[in-house]
């Protein structure tokens, strides 16, 4: 009887050991949820740092038709990684890994310039309880659908990127869909999991008394860096340098 307690102990034993191992597991996986108005190939700069530094990066390119679908898009792209993954969220995307990151392989959230909601809240209510300015954005002829007019695309979303940079943005955006914007959250990671936030001083986007609020609720490990709602663009060693502060803290 007690060989039979020590066998059930032992077990016990390597089962906390392995649970423990799995948790501390080194951090290699950085999966990207882009924002609204935009899409994944501006983080090509930032991706590319990482990539050199060692790790697997992965792009997400959600459709933006619901929050829902993005989140399902999101959860695709995790399934496909090998070990714990760290997400990163640009804005919109900063929903998305809200939602998403519940998830037992996800290791941390990072959100950069991103909105970082709580249970109930949304997009829309979140941006309407500190405005950042007037974004000039347009509904597409069926009204399901919104855009940032490209002729204002530099100075709304990208004033520190040089003009055909954010002429290119502003041609490759992801139109997103009202239906997104309004979806509430209903279960919020970062209540869970160890988060980190780039707030970007000169944004235009988002206020950034938001983004300060938002983090500073959550908990957040805090970088304040200058740029523009797009400084995962205008500042890629920068916002690399969280990243990757992110994934070793996370790993621990």
């Amino acid at each position: 009887m007690k060989s039979r307690f020590l066998s059930i102990a032992a077990l016990g034993l390597v089962a906390s050991t392995m649970a423990f191992a799995a948790q501390a597991a080194e951090v290699k996986n950085i999966v990207i949820v882009h924002g609204a108005l935009a899409d994944g190939s501006g983080w090509r700069k930032t991706a590319d740092i990482l990539e050199k530094d060692g790790f697997n990066v992965t792009v997400v390119q959600e459709p933006i038709s619901s929050l829902a679908d993005d989140v399902a898009a999101t959860k695709r792209v995790l399934d496909l990684q090998t070990g714990p993954s760290l997400l990163v969220g640009h804005s919109y995307g900063g929903m998305v890994i809200t939602e998403a990151g519940s998830r037992p392989d996800v290791a941390g959230l990072v959100y950069v310039a991103a909105f970082q909601p709580d249970r109930g809240e949304s997009l829309i209510s979140l941006a309407s309880s500190k405005p950042a300015g007037s974004m000039n954005i347009r509904e597409t002829k069926d009204g399901q659908y919104l855009y940032l007019d490209p002729a204002t695309f530099a100075a709304d979303f990208a004033a520190d990127l040089p003009k055909d940079e954010a002429a290119f943005l502003a041609k490759s955006q992801v139109f997103a869909s009202k239906a997104a914007f309004t979806a509430k959250i209903e279960n919020p990671a970062w209540k869970t999991k160890k988060s980190w936030a780039v707030v970007a001083s000169d944004d235009r986007s988002i206020n950034p008394e938001l983004e300060r609020s938002m983090a500073k609720r959550a908990g957040s490990d805090v970088t304040e860096i200058k740029g523009s709602h797009a400084v995962f663009a205008s500042q890629p060693e920068k916002v690399a340098a969280v990243i990757e502060k992110a994934a070793k803290d996370a790993g621990r």
